[in-house]
């Protein structure tokens, strides 16, 4: 089994942020899978419990957003994975990367969390590092501009006319992660930026 989060903050506020990149790519894997998120009490989280795959080889998949903020992402994502008795190791986390230029996807597992707030919550909930993750290149801010603002602003014009393909190729690279891993779906994904 693999959990699946989008990092990202709840409500209307923050829909179409950099920030809330993650959550764009979730709800794009639901739709994929013919669902839609819904809520689940027990581990603060909207979620799709789905398969990716084919046929009998076909894996379980949790796809989820957390209801709480993303310096908080932490509690939900920990509550998740206990009640899917899930391993860290099964767990692919999609968020938006700084220090990646907009348009740019990239697969690792493990290591540091950049200053990544919602990063450094699960780690610290999890008390674990070695979770995939699903960087979603925004680029740097302009000119002299406040990191933390520039996350939570919408997409420029110019990038919304490559969001929507890029939403879809990350969505392409998690489900080549459950379905033929992560050394293959590095290689697929890291040839194609």
């Amino acid at each position: 089994m693999y959990v699946v989060v989008g990092l990202g903050n709840p409500g209307a506020k923050y829909e179409g942020t950099r920030h809330n990149a993650g959550h764009m790519v979730i709800e794009a894997l639901a739709a994929r899978a013919g669902g839609a998120l819904a809520a689940h009490k027990k581990t603060n989280t909207h979620q799709l419990v789905a398969r990716a795959g084919y046929g009998a080889d076909a894996e379980r998949v949790v796809f989820a957003t957390c209801d709480s903020y993303m310096n908080t992402s932490g509690g939900p994502v920990s509550s998740l994975m206990k009640y899917y008795e899930c391993p860290p190791e099964n767990l692919i986390v999609v968020h938006d990367e700084l220090d990646l230029p907009f348009g740019t996807l990239k697969l690792k597992r493990g290591g540091g969390e950049g200053g990544h707030n919602g990063l450094k919550s699960i780690s610290q909930s999890l008390g674990a590092k070695n979770y995939i993750r699903l960087r979603f290149g925004i680029g740097r801010p302009p000119g002299r501009q406040d990191p933390a603002d520039y996350v939570l602003r919408a997409f420029s014009a110019a990038e919304k006319k490559d969001l929507g393909v890029l939403i879809e190729r990350a969505a392409d690279a998690v489900e080549e992660v459950v379905r033929l891993g992560l050394e293959t779906a590095t290689l697929h994904l890291h040839t194609q930026n």
